[in-house]
């Protein structure tokens, strides 16, 4: 999914210009926001793994002329393990994505999903056993009390679309962290040549497996899909130029109002008290995160 967890290595820097840099990344995940947009379309008329080839394959072909620019040596890793790591992750996260909204609203959905923030701390201790600041458990309990209004106040059991929405979390939260243990050595376009070639190659037995054929019309919808995803990966990476990643990362729940919105004027899914209540506690929760890990870095 979108790198906002990612630093900036390898990116050409220009002066800090922090309200350039927070417009270029809403307008990523505006973009992000129109990617579940259309698979939601699409799935009416197509399958899961269908989608998954045609978004990772698009970006695949328009990434690789740019991350061999600098020649094959360019591309060469000594980080192939946490590459395959963050390949898999993304790849289950999106399939777990697009499932999650042929069932139920598209805001919950993406609401759930972009809820995988809150779960970084966790996996972080897990996998390093490094203490996590009481302020940072904070913003994470507020953004799951908001996970739980949004999950319980519906008029409707708990299902297997807020199961799949909360397996996307939890794999988006590895593949984030993955991508921050990539940062540290490794250039953004190496990145994502890495994980479009593996997500690609990843994609197409799912595909072959779930094929569904779809009618001529899908093909305009499924390669704006693509398209959708390659320019939110490309905006990511040019706001990286004017700010850093942690003073932008706040933005990257401005997806969550996007879908909103979209889910409302399209498909008629007004949010609910709880639902407007539950996305405040999940943004300024994952807010309350990301500011006060950043807040070190900056000292």
């Amino acid at each position: 999914m979108g790198d906002a967890g990612t630093t900036a290595s390898g990116v050409g820097h220009r002066p800090e210009n922090l309200a350039l840099g927070a417009v270029l990344t809403t307008t990523a995940f505006f973009c992000v926001a129109l990617v579940g947009t259309l698979a939601k379309v699409c799935g009416q008329f197509t399958s899961t793994g269908v989608l998954l080839v045609f978004q990772n394959l698009i970006c695949f072909v328009f990434v690789t002329p740019v991350a061999l620019r600098g020649g094959w040596p360019s591309l060469r890793t000594s980080k192939v393990g946490l590459h395959v790591l963050r390949a898999v992750m993304g790849t289950a996260c999106w399939y777990a994505l697009f499932f999650a909204i042929t069932r139920i609203p598209l805001a919950n959905a993406t609401l759930l999903t972009y809820s995988a923030p809150l779960w970084m701390p966790v996996v972080a201790w897990i996998v390093t056993r490094q203490s996590v600041a009481r302020s940072t458990w904070l913003g994470a309990g507020i953004g799951f009390v908001g996970v739980v209004l949004v999950l319980q106040p519906q008029g409707r059991s708990f299902g297997i679309g807020e199961l799949a929405a909360l397996a996307g979390a939890l794999f988006l939260a590895v593949a984030m962290m993955s991508v921050r243990w990539l940062g540290a050595t490794e250039p953004i376009t190496r990145v994502l040549f890495y994980y479009f070639l593996l997500s690609t190659l990843m994609s197409i037995p799912i595909a072959v497996f779930d094929w569904q054929t779809f009618p001529a019309r899908g093909w305009m919808w499924l390669i704006g899909l693509g398209f959708a995803q390659l320019l939110s990966q490309v905006l990511i990476v040019v706001a990286y130029r004017y700010a850093s990643a942690e003073k932008v990362g706040p933005f990257i729940y401005s997806v969550i109002v996007f879908t909103a919105l979209i889910d409302w004027v399209v498909w008629d899914h007004a949010p609910t008290p709880y639902t407007y209540l539950g996305m405040a506690l999940v943004i300024g929760g994952g807010i309350v995160a990301v500011w006060q890990k950043a807040a070190p870095r900056s000292s």
